[in-house]
């Protein structure tokens, strides 16, 4: 399992694939201030909000490589044959994109922040936040691509299954920002990422084990 999950983060730190979530998530950002105008007290209050949307966004860049071109390779079947349980394998793929994932949305995230002008204490709520969240996105990242792999447009497909189902991430992590939200926010965010954990590689092992078939 850990020679998994080390493969899986040199996948996904190769072929640029760390600097590619960076791009994406800043583009996000930046795009929102042409959008709502250069005003500075309404940029802060939107950061954190614009910040966990880039990362949402950025979480589907790599979920169709997460799990197809194993099923593919036959690697799952290899797996499978040496009584490795597919739940195991799938929460190993999970920790492996978490590593790969979660360092380059921090960063992005830091650099975002600075960019709309977040005090030191909304700073605070961005970073723990996303490190309480972005476990959930690994982890329904992982099912999704494990839900959609062998499908024709599987991009589009997953884009459609994983953003419904990321929404509570995404409303939790908004709402922790600022005044008031910041301990409760924060504990259902940790909530919900922590059942996606729970359930996702039981979610993914089934859909693998269906694509074996």
């Amino acid at each position: 399992m850990i020679a998994l999950i080390a493969r899986d983060v040199r996948r996904g730190y190769g072929a640029g694939g760390a600097v590619l979530t960076v791009g994406f998530f800043l583009l996000v950002a930046i795009l929102f201030p042409f959008a709502i105008g250069p005003d500075a007290a309404l940029l802060a209050t939107v950061g954190g909000g614009v910040i966990w949307a880039a990362a949402l966004l950025a979480a589907l860049l790599p979920v169709e490589r997460l799990v197809a071109p194993d099923l593919e390779a036959g690697v799952f079947d290899q797996l499978a044959l040496r009584n490795h349980s597919l739940a195991l394998v799938a929460a190993a793929k999970i920790a492996g994109h978490w590593l790969a994932f979660a360092p380059p949305v921090l960063a992005a995230g830091l650099i975002a922040a600075a960019l709309f002008g977040l005090d030191r204490a909304t700073l605070g709520q961005v970073v723990a936040g996303l490190l309480l969240g972005t476990p959930g996105l690994a982890a329904l990242a992982v099912a999704t691509g494990a839900l959609t792999a062998g499908l024709r447009g599987a991009g589009a497909v997953a884009g459609l299954v994983m953003l419904p189902l990321a929404l509570p991430l995404l409303i939790f992590g908004a709402g922790a920002m600022g005044e008031g939200g910041g301990g409760g926010g924060l504990k259902l965010l940790a909530a919900t990422s922590l059942l996606l954990l729970a359930g996702a590689p039981f979610v993914a092992a089934a859909a693998i084990r269906v694509g074996m078939e």
